[in-house]
């Protein structure tokens, strides 16, 4: 679910389960929405309206889930620590990856914050510390975030875990280069852990008009779902936009069997 969210977890909230709602109506089983689902970057502090797992934001997906017998995975920020830091007290957030449904409630944490290209995202982050595998329908699902995906022994980690889909929400920078990077590094993922990868941005604010234009983390779009091979099954643009894919539940055992890269 390619979306735009904005400052207000209530509104946000109300855009996230008109999502999910239509995306169950055609049938979709796993629905990944992005990153910062609950509160966009950009849109102010992120400890104002971080949540742990039983606050409201999280329990409302929990009991859409249930009610619609799907699993949601959507991004949201859950209270860290607070720190010192030139002179400032900073209560920092976990950026969290809820997954819920099916007898499921639990919250992967970004491991790699964004620090980079003159953006520092562990200022106001904590990085979380463990991987996330877990169990749908009888196929292995591994959990990203965004920048983790610049990472590939964490993918080949949650690959020897058992995963086959990897999901990851995301909110990706624009800019010169931004979106080439975005796709190659998603393919390679797939190819180094021979999984599938289903990747959830953030719409590119401004949408097409803005496109190529440098921005933080904000959205660039460009959701995808990739086989396990590198083939590009989907792509969205850079609107707002639904994709909806069939996992044959064979399709990684037999690449894997092709290509023994782990």
């Amino acid at each position: 679910m390619q979306l735009t969210t904005g400052a207000d977890l209530d509104e946000n909230l109300t855009i996230a389960e008109d999502a999910v709602r239509r995306a169950a109506e055609r049938g979709a089983r796993l629905i990944v929405l992005p990153e910062a689902t609950s509160q966009a970057f950009g849109t102010g502090r992120l400890d104002t309206a971080a949540e742990g797992l039983e606050g409201k934001f999280a329990t409302a997906l929990r009991l859409l889930a249930a009610e619609l017998e799907v699993v949601i995975v959507a991004g949201t920020f859950r209270p860290a620590d607070t720190i010192e830091r030139d002179g400032k007290t900073i209560n920092r957030v976990y950026n969290t990856a809820l997954v819920t449904g099916a007898g499921l409630h639990v919250g992967y944490d970004k491991i790699h914050t964004y620090d980079a290209f003159n953006y520092r995202e562990s200022d106001t982050v904590h990085p979380g510390e463990e991987t996330l595998v877990v169990e749908v329908d009888g196929v292995k699902v591994g959990v990203a975030v965004c920048y983790d995906i610049r990472f590939p022994e964490q993918f080949k980690e949650m690959a020897r875990a058992g995963a086959e889909i990897i999901v990851v929400p995301t909110s990706w920078a624009d800019g010169r280069g931004k979106l080439e990077q975005w796709r190659i590094v998603s393919a390679a993922r797939a190819l180094d852990s021979t999984c599938v990868i289903v990747t959830a941005g953030q719409a590119r604010p401004g949408g097409e008009e803005a496109a190529g234009e440098e921005s933080g983390p904000t959205g660039i779009g460009h959701s995808a779902i990739i086989s396990a091979t590198g083939r590009m099954w989907a792509e969205a643009g850079y609107e707002p936009e639904i994709l909806i894919w069939d996992v044959e539940k064979e399709h990684v055992a037999k690449t894997r069997k092709a290509l023994p890269v782990l």
